[in-house]
């Protein structure tokens, strides 16, 4: 929750404004002041407070124990200006925070935590739980000194500027090891263990079975990635309670799906309890990894029978592949998500002049690997290639990477094993319509005419029935100079079908500092002054211009009734 506090009739007017943006995330508090700041640090996650940061200085101070457990204190200036992280900035999500509320707000973020300040991410926001030297070796990185990177388990990071070897190191780890002088532990979520349990097993039997498991094995429990058992035992108490006080979920098979998984150590008991030979460690093992602990069962003090079994297996690190659309150009169309991703990635695959579009974007340190057009496939290769290596990566895409662009291949190349996330970008399409008004109103179709990778066949099968159809078509890649037939070819095959008159909308470079557009007819469009750059929207018999803009109606009572009008 976060707490909201102002003194003024202008504080408290833009309080409210954030009150209604998070109606579900927000608290006012009423009152003297300083009581209500206390009251709100003592109950909330993090504040916002419509205040003078002086005045907010003075009433936390005695209250600040510990950056990791803080709340995040956001201080907004009474004419609402500025969002000020005041306290807690990486702890406490007050930057990110002050970041939020500038965007509601209108107000200019100041973040003056040193990692933000130069765009590097900070060890102690990357997610993972971190040990160590955080603050010396953050420094480093700041300074520009050696910080070397030993990845004894590969994990998708975000960009760092780490060297092979160095005075000060980041170590990733699930080892039960303590962090060394100069050192930064990083844990990541790599172990899974798989619980079998008797009906009415207490929470301490599982929690004492997986803690000695655990330890015996050197691994830390703070690696850990979830509990993994049958369905059967989905809602046993013990289990449940035992993932829950553990801090993560529990995750539950079908017994078929068991069964199937070949284990060290098949048992009849729980084939004849639950149907299927092995719950513990089929249940780790059934997402593939390494088992590094085998079954083994709980000891109990009055000597009666084992209630629990586990088995624990270390989970190979997924690769993360971003698939990104930047849009059609213009800087404020590119989305915020895909800002996100972009600053995520430690490696950047992409189009060389699409890569000069954001490059000053990526963190320093991304991996940018670059190519030239034709180069399509190979990306989508390298980008897949990369991922398999555990990196997180970001291949990147005109408009929609899934619209005649970068998905589509590397989807074709990538498996199972690793992690796919896709960000919408806009599309020229769209873009081009929202120049032209609004002629993708009704039904539309996309088509590319070029037969680099289609033929020509079955391309103008698909112009054929959209004209048939009388679908309003945008034709993405219509004239280049090796390929200046096509285009009148498919107007010819429209023309079969839509009237001269048949309004056309012809943009070049959508939404970037030449963009160029005209509104023109199926009869009067010359073919000759449309390139690679241009996308060319034909309306269908519906489509009118109105006062110089194409507009195609949601539907065709509206064309009954103008018909009849006339």
């Amino acid at each position: 929750m976060i707490g909201l506090i102002s003194a003024t009739a202008a504080g408290a007017a833009a309080r409210d404004r954030l009150a209604a943006a998070w109606p579900d995330r927000t608290r006012v508090y009423d009152g003297p002041v300083a009581d209500a700041v206390r009251r709100a640090f003592a109950e909330c996650e993090q504040l916002v407070c419509f205040l003078a940061t002086g005045a907010v200085v003075r009433i936390v101070a005695p209250l600040l124990a510990d950056k990791a457990s803080d709340p995040g204190v956001v201080c907004v200036d009474e004419a609402g200006r500025y969002s000020v992280s005041l306290a807690g900035g990486h702890g406490g999500g007050a930057n990110a925070l002050a970041r939020e509320v500038g965007e509601v707000l209108g107000a200019e973020p100041v973040v003056t935590t040193a990692t933000d300040a130069v765009d590097l991410p900070g060890l102690d926001t990357l997610g993972l739980p971190v040990e160590g030297d955080v603050a010396g070796v953050s420094r480093a990185l700041l300074d520009g000194e050696p910080v070397a990177l030993r990845a004894e388990v590969a994990w998708p990071l975000p960009p760092l500027p780490v060297a092979a070897e160095g005075a000060y190191t980041i170590r990733v780890t699930d080892r039960l090891v303590e962090a060394a002088e100069r050192e930064v532990v990083l844990r990541p979520p790599s172990l899974v263990v798989g619980v079998g349990a008797s009906s009415g097993v207490p929470a301490e039997e599982v929690l004492e079975l997986v803690g000695s498991a655990l330890r015996e094995a050197g691994l830390s429990a703070r690696s850990l990635a979830e509990l993994t058992t049958v369905d059967a035992k989905a809602e046993e108490p013990g289990v449940v309670e035992a993932a829950r006080r553990l801090g993560v979920p529990l995750v539950t098979y079908p017994a078929g799906e068991l069964s199937g998984v070949e284990v060290p150590n098949p048992s009849d008991a729980p084939l004849a309890a639950v149907g299927t030979p092995s719950v513990a460690e089929a249940s780790a093992l059934l997402r593939g990894g390494e088992l590094l602990v085998p079954k083994r069962k709980s000891r109990r003090a009055d000597g009666t029978p084992a209630m629990a079994t586990c088995a624990v297996v270390r989970r190979p690190g997924r690769g993360r592949l971003a698939v990104v659309g930047l849009g059609p150009g213009a800087r404020d169309l590119l989305t915020p998500r895909a800002r996100e991703e972009l600053r995520r990635a430690a490696v950047l695959v992409g189009l060389d002049q699409y890569v000069d579009q954001i490059r000053d974007l990526l963190r320093p340190g991304t991996r940018v690997l670059e190519s030239g057009l034709g180069a399509e496939e190979e990306r989508a290769r390298t980008a897949v290639a990369e991922a398999r290596k555990g990196q997180a990566v970001a291949l990147i895409g005109s408009g929609d990477a899934g619209v005649y662009a970068m998905a589509s291949p590397a989807l074709a190349e990538a498996s199972d094993d690793i992690d796919v996330i896709g960000v919408p970008g806009v599309t020229a399409a769209l873009a081009a319509a929202a120049i032209l008004g609004a002629p993708l109103g009704h039904d539309h179709v996309s088509i590319s005419l070029s037969d680099l990778h289609t033929p020509w066949e079955v391309i103008e099968r698909r112009v054929r029935a959209a004209a048939e159809a009388d679908i309003v078509v945008t034709f993405y890649n219509p004239r280049s100079r090796g390929r200046d037939w096509q285009l009148p070819k498919a107007l010819a095959i429209l023309a079969e079908h839509r009237a001269p008159g048949t309004p056309v909308g012809v943009v070049r470079n959508a939404s970037r500092p030449d963009e160029s557009s005209r509104l023109t007819t199926l009869g009067a469009l010359d073919p000759a002054t449309v390139d690679m750059m241009t996308v060319v929207t034909v309306g269908n018999t519906a489509t009118r211009d109105i006062a110089g803009r194409m507009v195609t109606p949601r539907g065709y009572r509206w064309q009954t009734a103008q018909e009849g009008a006339e």
